[in-house]
């Protein structure tokens, strides 16, 4: 028989918690919960700063779950210590619009920092936001007054160390010295399939010396005075800790414990029955002992710990009332007062030079732009700075030691992109990091989970097709814009020109509910003329560029292909033949347009032709099958740009062959 000591008994009730869960929902990851279960016990009870009242509080310390499929350790400590999370909640764990869904999502469950469930992703985002953390503070911070001061804990296992993504970002930030970063490994030696021992031999510890972390090891993962002692010496470290827990998966389970079967699956009722007998658990399933929620409530000393926060701010505001306003609002996600008049006045000057430039550099230009009025601007790129052109005159690399705000990701597009979700979900920055658009591919899962957030993540992404050219079919972008398009809530924009290119990056910028990915080209665009209405539709994504009286026609064309477009219209004309030529840089922005504003640009009726540089079906929803699409279904080849658009069949005879043809269907 297990012992009743007090700490024992608090790690049994998430035991419970977790075990009655996941059989009531016939569904979950018991295993994970039930070991870890005395980790838990020693970083909520002693270490962790929160207040669950307040689950947004500023200066709250962060704990993110990357290991998220073990879910119910999170919400048994959500509920335990006091947030709005209640017993019934528990009881519709992974049910329909439950705020207990099977993996945790941010903005779902109060406390929870982030969505975690794809392997890797929560310690990435915990990267981010100790980054977050440590620029903020040397930023801010004054004298006397640590007005940002907290810490970012993540629990992970075997899985998170296995993903790829793990290396990038630990490797990152062991670089950069995130001393306030502390990651405890979950280390049962059990995954799905088994002991990992047949797979996963790496020896952990040496690899996290070697990315200069601090390393506590071999520490007995169901001892709580050990592992509150190693938290301790890991907050006290000038580097990022990683404290290796050995643990046994299932941990109270007498049949199971130790082994995959209690990984992934309910336990059973003749199971359960002897887990309870087994850490001498008398509580019938969902119901708690007082004493039990007394031990782990965290409501009082959440409100001393913010209280004594509020009375440090409130000093700290007096003496520094103009950083104090302006962290305030870097963390509301309050853009400044005169930005809209600064993002008018860049257009304006933008549509009297009338530059004629690879829209890569019109990106640079609108970054530079905008940065002296967003200083929660962090910039970056992943090891391509000179090719995406993502920094600007007044930006500072960050450094160990050195902070800033344009960071060398170094060639980690995953991490990168990882990284900042977690930067925004911390708050205080906009972030936005850059690569070649072939390599979307490598980022696109935490794309993905920028969507499914709903942060305002800036992905930027130069070298958008067969224009970039010799490098090849391996670095020429085919399919990716259109793939790209097919995630929910992504905000993808391809311009054509300077103009657009900015307000693309307005568009990006107060954008509050989700992320934009930006697409540049590396060849030069010619700028267009647009009138002030004209101008004012970009915004909308897409919008008739050129148009006639009586349009026989439409094309369509997004990016460098919008120069073909209005060269093709020109080539009609000059035959009788009427076509309007509408650009699209947003298709996702176009979609949420109203019905009529749809109509005025897309006339029902008017045969239709797509052009773009790339796979083809995507635009038959634009079309229609009776409608043509000059694009790319194949991957591209090695020689200059030039050569190949002609190859391709992106010429001015192709176009207006292909509209003839549809006119003529």
């Amino acid at each position: 028989m297990i012992s009743t000591l007090p700490t024992t008994k608090m790690a049994n009730a998430i035991r419970a918690l977790a075990m009655d869960a996941v059989q009531q929902a016939n569904s979950g990851h018991p295993g994970m919960p039930m070991g870890m279960a005395e980790i838990a016990v020693a970083l909520w009870s002693g270490h962790y700063r929160h207040n669950p009242a307040n689950p947004k509080w500023l200066n709250r310390d962060r704990f993110l779950l990357s290991n998220g499929h073990g879910s119910m350790l999170h919400y048994a400590l959500l509920h335990l210590t006091g947030y709005d999370l209640s017993m019934a909640d528990l009881k519709s764990f992974r049910q329909m619009h439950s705020k207990t869904p099977g993996h945790p999502e941010v903005d779902v469950t109060p406390g929870v920092e982030t969505t975690t469930g794809p392997l890797g992703q929560g310690l990435a985002n915990a990267v981010g936001m100790a980054l977050s953390e440590q620029l903020l503070a040397a930023e801010f911070n004054r004298p006397g007054f640590d007005v940002v001061d907290h810490h970012t804990y993540a629990f992970l296992g075997d899985g998170c160390l296995m993903e790829g993504i793990s290396h990038e970002v630990c490797s990152l930030a062991g670089t950069l010295g995130l001393n306030k970063l502390i990651a405890l490994y979950d280390d049962n030696g059990i995954s799905i399939d088994g002991k990992v021992e047949g797979w996963f031999t790496d020896d952990t510890p040496k690899r996290f010396e070697a990315y200069g972390w601090n390393v506590i090891a071999a520490v007995d993962g169901h001892d709580v005075a050990a592992i509150d002692a190693a938290i301790t010496a890991a907050k006290a470290s000038a580097k990022p800790t990683l404290i290796c827990c050995k643990t046994i998966i299932g941990k109270g389970s007498p049949n199971l414990q130790g082994g995959d079967k209690v990984h992934g699956a309910a336990l059973g009722d003749k199971e359960i029955a002897a887990v309870r007998e087994y850490i001498g658990w008398d509580a019938a399933p969902f119901e708690m002992p007082a004493d039990v929620y007394a031990a782990w409530d965290g409501k009082a000393r959440g409100r001393a710990l913010e209280g004594e926060w509020d009375e440090r701010f409130a000093a700290y505001a007096e003496a520094f009332p103009v950083q104090a306003a302006e962290l305030a609002r870097r963390m509301r996600g309050d853009l400044p007062a005169a930005f809209d008049e600064v993002l008018s006045a860049a257009i304006a000057a933008c549509v009297e030079k009338k530059e004629n430039i690879a829209t890569r550099k019109a990106s640079q230009n609108a970054i530079q732009a905008l940065a002296p009025t967003l200083p929660e601007f962090l910039g970056g790129s992943a090891d391509l700075t000179g090719s995406n052109l993502t920094n600007w005159k007044e930006c500072v690399a960050v450094r160990s030691g050195q902070p800033g705000n344009h960071i060398n990701y170094g060639v980690r597009e995953f991490g990168m992109s990882a990284i900042m979700n977690g930067i925004v979900l911390h708050g205080g920055y906009i972030p936005f990091g850059a690569t070649f658009l072939t390599f979307s591919d490598y980022s696109r899962n935490a794309l993905r989970m920028a969507a499914l957030m709903k942060l305002r993540s800036i992905f930027v992404f130069t070298h958008d097709s067969i224009g970039l050219g010799e490098d090849g079919p391996t670095h020429q972008s085919v399919e990716h814009v259109s793939s790209m398009r097919l995630i929910p809530n992504l905000d993808n924009w391809r311009p054509c020109d300077t103009l657009e290119s900015l307000v693309a990056w307005g568009a990006a910028v107060k954008r509050k509910d989700g992320p934009s990915t930006l697409i540049f080209s590396r060849q030069n665009l010619p700028f267009q003329e647009r009138s002030v209405e004209q101008i004012a539709n970009i915004a909308r994504g897409g919008y008739v560029l050129n148009d006639v009286a009586e349009a026989q026609a439409i094309l369509i064309a997004t990016g460098s292909e919008v120069e073909l477009a209005v060269a093709a219209a020109s080539a009609l004309a000059s035959e009788g033949i009427r076509v309007r030529v509408v650009s699209m840089p947003s298709t996702d922005v176009y979609d949420r347009q109203d019905a009529a504003y749809k109509a005025s640009v897309l006339t029902k009726g008017v045969p239709r032709v797509a052009i773009e540089a790339g796979v083809t079906d995507f635009w038959y929803k634009y079309v229609g099958l009776e409608g043509a699409v000059v694009g790319i279904d194949s991957f591209g080849e090695s020689a200059p740009a030039g050569v190949l658009f002609k190859h391709f069949g992106f010429t001015v005879e192709n176009v207006v062959a292909k509209v003839k043809s549809v006119l003529a269907a």
